[in-house]
């Protein structure tokens, strides 16, 4: 019988938190996600700390799929990881969708 492993709210995130730091080494990337949260450069620490950040950083990949591909080959997982990631951080959401 095979075992299922689950992704734990740390493991989630610590790939959205992977997430944050791939986008501030990409400028376009994140100026298009600072853009559409209207976070001001100097307001993502603070904003870090906001409920549901993490979630947003996911979901900005999520919409965008060479982002994508491109942040889950940096991180060697599979970009079904980052799905599975948002609905840890945000499971009452996933219903929404």
């Amino acid at each position: 019988m095979r075992k299922i492993n689950r992704l734990s709210r740390e493991g989630a995130e610590a790939i959205a938190i992977s997430g944050l730091q791939f986008l501030v080494e990409n400028p376009d990337a994140l100026g298009r996600f600072l853009a559409l949260t209207g976070i001001g450069p100097g307001d993502i620490r603070a904003a870090a700390q906001e409920p549901g950040f993490l979630t947003g950083v996911l979901e900005f990949y999520l919409e965008d799929e060479s982002l994508l591909l491109a942040f889950a080959a940096s991180q060697s997982i599979r970009p079904m990881m980052i799905a599975a990631a948002r609905l840890v951080l945000s499971p009452e959401d996933s219903e929404l969708s």
